[in-house]
């Protein structure tokens, strides 16, 4: 059965919004088949969780803050600790090389709550899943300031799409 990882930094009610509706949308009736799984990205810190987590999933959905222009501490820790085990490569220059590793070609979605600007955070994000090799399932979700109920439909349609790529 198809795994579907979700992996998400949602230290705030907006963002913990977005990630119910992200799972709720991942869980929706009309998809068969597709095991889902949630993890916060700090078990990735705490121990709880690691790459192999990430490469028993066929596909993910990344959630995260956007901080001071970057994704949050947390979520750049689960790369940080999990990227050449998954996959990565490093140019000879230690920058990210484009992959085929061992998670290349696997769909993923991304959705960032910010208050001011989310731009550098998915700039950061779309980097590394594109030094990885994995393929963007969905439009990313970026949510600036409160979350509206258009926000947590957009959130719902996310999971249950990338849910939906796996299910095939």
């Amino acid at each position: 059965m198809p795994r579907l990882l979700i992996v998400h930094h949602s230290p705030t009610r907006s963002l913990q919004a977005l990630t119910d509706a992200v799972v709720s949308g991942a869980h929706d009736d009309a998809i068969d088949g597709v095991e889902v799984g949630v993890l916060e990205a700090l078990a990735f810190a705490r121990g709880g969780a690691g790459h192999e987590d990430l490469l028993a999933a066929d596909g993910y959905v990344l959630g995260t803050t956007a901080n001071f222009g970057y994704m949050s501490g947390a979520m750049k820790h689960v790369f940080d600790s999990t990227f050449l085990q998954i996959g990565g490569a490093l140019s000879d220059d230690g920058s990210g090389a484009p992959s085929e590793g061992a998670t290349a070609r696997r769909p993923f979605g991304l959705y960032v709550h910010g208050r001011y600007d989310t731009t550098g955070a998915v700039r950061s994000v779309l980097s590394i899943t594109g030094a990885l090799g994995w393929k963007q399932g969905y439009d990313v979700l970026e949510v600036m300031g409160e979350v509206t109920g258009v926000d947590t439909d957009a959130a719902y349609e996310l999971g249950g799409t990338i849910a939906a790529l796996l299910a095939g």
